[in-house]
């Protein structure tokens, strides 16, 4: 079969094929990121998990004119190579070559750079009402992680966007795995959606409405409001999206995020309709490369590994400077019992996980949410 990657060279290449032509795109995009990974490391399992809500979204909208926003960035490899980056792809991450976050200086199509979670939905409401002052007509997206959700500042975009009325459209990419387990309450009630009995029936009742009904009146009943009473409340209306309802925002799903037929129907509906809309996407980290699927917090970030084979799971020779510090973590705290930890989400990244262990009721991960980790550690001391 021959390959169809080569020959995108801008999502205006996708729209002309079949959707068994996606999925194929699909597939070797995910081959791409396995191949070039296990040679350059980078962000792995979150790439893996994203491909097809990329696929979809460049598919239906109309990149760099619409404009898609991605939280933390660390998850828009598909997107670089669907955007005229397939051939420098190999240089990721390597000096002089292409970066593994969004950078403006790099593509047009890369519309807002950024670094850390929790940014998209601020920032894609900035593009939304710079369109609107401006008289302009093009649509917005932010796309945001379970985790990014969780960070007091996506909380901020969503009370300040959801009630303002405008165009704009937040995609959440739930894959229930950041660095590290999510903690908080949002994290929990996210936890609840997916793993409800009803969800499964209603995915399958929301794709059959959704492909049964024709665009404009998906858009008439959305504008009334009725569309969020026939998808929505389907099935538990007191449990399904109500806390971004009660935020403004029209919720569709939870729907499976790998279906991609059924992503490009939804997509299609959405890009006409009014208002801001929340789509949740129910995702899976890892998707396509066994190992990252059993493991995606060890496939998180890698380095250079044999596709094959998998990660080298052995110990470094050397000590790492996050091992020493965890170590003289735990003695200070054997010594001191008024030490603590704390980390934003990363206790694995910081060295935190070794004192939680031994000392849970002395170790404190926040969530994303750095500014209440500070202020927290403030009122500690």
């Amino acid at each position: 079969m021959a390959k169809l990657l080569p020959d995108i060279h801008s999502p205006a290449d996708l729209k002309s094929l079949t959707i068994e032509q996606l999925k194929q795109v699909c597939t070797e995009l995910r081959e791409a990121i396995v191949s070039n990974l296990s040679r350059t490391g980078g962000h792995f399992a979150s790439n893996l998990g994203a491909v097809d809500l990329i696929v979809a979204l460049h598919t239906v909208y109309d990149p760099p004119t619409d404009k898609i926003v991605f939280d933390v960035g660390h998850q828009c490899y598909a997107h670089k190579m669907l955007t005229g980056r397939l051939a420098d792809f190999p240089t990721l991450r390597q000096y002089g070559g292409i970066s593994g976050f969004l950078r403006r200086e790099e593509s047009p199509y890369d519309v807002y750079g950024a670094g850390h979670a929790s940014t998209s939905i601020s920032a894609a409401y900035g593009f939304a009402v710079a369109r609107d002052l401006a008289g302009r007509n093009e649509r917005v997206v932010a796309v945001i992680g379970d985790a990014g959700l969780t960070g007091g500042l996506a909380f901020e975009g969503l009370n300040n966007a959801g009630h303002s009325g405008r165009d704009f459209t937040v995609v959440l990419n739930d894959n229930a795995m950041s660095i590290a387990p999510n903690v908080g309450a949002l994290a929990r009630y996210l936890a609840r959606l997916r793993t409800s009995g009803w969800y499964q029936h209603l995915e399958r009742r929301t794709q059959e409405m959704l492909r049964r009904l024709p665009a404009g009146e998906i858009a008439a009943r959305a504008a009334d409001g009725l569309f969020k009473h026939s998808i929505t409340n389907l099935v538990a209306p007191e449990q399904t999206g109500v806390i971004f309802e009660q935020m403004g925002f029209q919720y569709i799903g939870p729907l499976d995020g790998h279906d991609l037929p059924l992503l490009v129907d939804v997509f299609r509906q959405v890009r006409q309709m009014r208002g801001p809309v929340m789509v949740h996407l129910v995702t899976q980290k890892g998707k396509g490369y066994g190992p990252a699927e059993e493991n995606a917090r060890k496939y998180h970030a890698v380095t250079p590994f044999k596709p094959d084979a998998g990660m080298d799971t052995s110990k470094p020779s050397v000590p790492t400077y996050t091992s020493v510090f965890a170590d003289t973590l735990v003695e200070l705290a054997r010594e001191d019992p008024a030490i603590v930890g704390i980390t934003a989400a990363m206790p694995d990244g910081t060295g935190i996980a070794k004192l939680q262990k031994e000392f849970p009721d002395r170790a404190f991960d926040t969530g994303i949410a750095e500014e209440h980790a500070v202020c927290f550690a403030a009122g500690l001391a």
